[in-house]
């Protein structure tokens, strides 16, 4: 390795390598869980960030406001068909949704692939 250059090794005093924060548990433990790659997470993650925006934005209206609960009811029956909700109650079952909650709905279907693929 080169010598480091002066305005490098001032640079460098003030990280500590040794105590350098992980990156996201959550992420790794839900990439290691299902068996995912980082892409398909990230994806998976910002779909799960639009569904929780969308529902904020719906809070926010009258809550006897005819849009809203048209598109409220809509929201719920597609999570539900998805298979992401289990019931079609309200809004706040659909804030709840994770990355974990995309992949306890498609992993089995991926293990059936996969399986096929090692036969």
């Amino acid at each position: 390795m080169r010598q480091l250059k002066y305005h490098e090794s001032k640079l460098l005093k003030k990280v500590d390598f040794f105590s350098w924060k992980s990156e996201n548990h959550r992420e790794n433990q839900v990439l290691i869980k299902y068996h995912l790659d980082r892409p398909k997470y990230h994806q998976y993650n910002r779909l799960a960030g639009l569904i929780k925006k969308i529902t904020h934005q719906l809070s926010l209206l009258h809550p006897r406001d005819p849009f809203r609960s048209k598109l409220t009811d809509k929201l719920l029956q597609k999570l539900y068909q998805m298979g992401l909700l289990s019931a079609q109650k309200s809004l706040s079952q659909a804030d709840k949704i994770t990355v974990s909650s995309f992949c306890r709905y498609l992993h089995p279907f991926y293990n059936l692939y996969k399986d096929d693929d090692y036969q």
